[in-house]
C-alpha cells in the first residue's frame, strides 16, 4: 500500500510539473502514456527491452563471476592482494565512458565489446566487496573446519559460504544498480536497439514522449526485478544472521 501510495504521489507531482512547465518540456502522463502503448503494440518496446536486460544479464553474471573469485582470493591471499590492488584502483577510478569507447575502437562496434566493457566497469566493485568479504571470515570456524577434518568443497559450502552471503548479495545489489545505467550508454554510443539507443534517438528528435516512455518503462521493468527477485534473493542469503526486532 506504502509503495501504490509513493507511485500515486508521483504521478501527482508529474501532472502538477506538467501543467506548471507546460507540455513542451515536460509531457502530461497520458501523453506519455499513448506513446508507451502505441510502441508496445508495434512490438518495440519489448524488442528493445529484451535486447538491454539481455545485455544487463550477461554482463553482471560475468561480473559478479569474476569479481567474486578475484575478491576471494585478493582477500586470502596476501600476495594476490598487493599484486592486484594497483589494478584494482585504476578501474575503480577509470571513468566508465573511457571503458565503453576504447572497447569499441578496440573490438568493434560488437556485442562483445559492448558486454565486455558493462562487465569491465562492474568488476572492481564486487572484487572490493567480497574482498572485504573474505577478510572478515572468522578463523575460529576455519579451525572448526579442519579439526573437523572437513573436505574443501564441504568447507566452502557449509562455512565460508554463509558468511560471504551477505556480501555477495551487497555485491549483487550495487552492481546491478550500476550494470543498469551503463548498458544504457553502452547502447547510445554503439549498438542499433536497445532502451539506451531509443533514448539517444528521442534526444535526436528532441521527442520527450518518446524518451519519457522507454525510460519509465526501463524504470518499471528494474522496480519489478528488484522487488520479485533481488530483495528475496538477499533476505533468503541473510536468514541466519539475527535480526534487529
Amino acid at each position: 500500500m506504502l509503495r501504490l501510495l509513493s507511485f500515486a504521489l508521483f504521478i501527482a507531482t508529474w501532472w502538477i510539473a506538467s501543467l506548471l512547465i507546460g507540455d513542451a518540456k515536460l509531457p502530461a502522463p497520458p501523453a506519455v502514456l499513448s506513446v508507451l502503448i502505441a510502441e508496445a503494440r508495434s512490438g518495440a518496446l519489448f524488442v528493445n527491452l529484451g535486447a538491454t536486460l539481455a545485455r544487463v544479464a550477461l554482463a553482471f553474471t560475468l561480473a559478479m563471476a569474476l569479481g567474486s573469485a578475484i575478491g576471494y582470493l585478493m582477500g586470502r591471499v596476501s600476495l594476490a592482494n598487493r599484486l592486484g590492488d594497483p589494478w584494482l584502483i585504476l578501474l575503480l577510478n577509470l571513468p566508465a565512458l573511457v571503458v565503453i569507447v576504447l572497447a569499441y575502437i578496440w573490438a568493434g562496434l560488437t556485442e562483445v565489446a559492448a558486454i565486455a566493457a558493462i562487465a569491465i566497469n562492474k568488476l572492481p566493485t564486487a572484487v572490493v566487496t567480497l574482498r572485504e568479504g573474505a577478510r572478515a571470515l572468522d578463523p575460529a570456524l576455519d579451525e572448526m573446519a579442519t579439526a573437523f577434518a572437513l573436505p574443501r568443497g564441504r568447507a566452502f559450502r557449509h562455512v565460508i559460504l554463509p558468511q560471504l552471503a551477505p556480501y555477495i548479495a551487497a555485491a549483487a545489489r550495487s552492481g546491478l544498480s550500476l550494470v543498469w545505467k551503463i548498458v544504457l550508454v553502452a547502447e547510445y554510443l554503439g549498438r542499433p536497439n536497445g532502451v539506451g539507443f531509443e533514448i539517444g534517438v528521442a534526444f535526436q528528435l528532441f521527442d520527450i514522449p518518446l524518451l519519457l516512455a522507454y525510460s519509465l518503462s526501463f524504470a518499471g521493468v528494474v522496480l519489478v526485478i528488484e522487488t520479485l527477485m533481488v530483495q528475496p534473493f538477499e533476505t533468503r542469503l541473510t536468514r541466519w544472521r539475527l535480526r534487529a526486532a
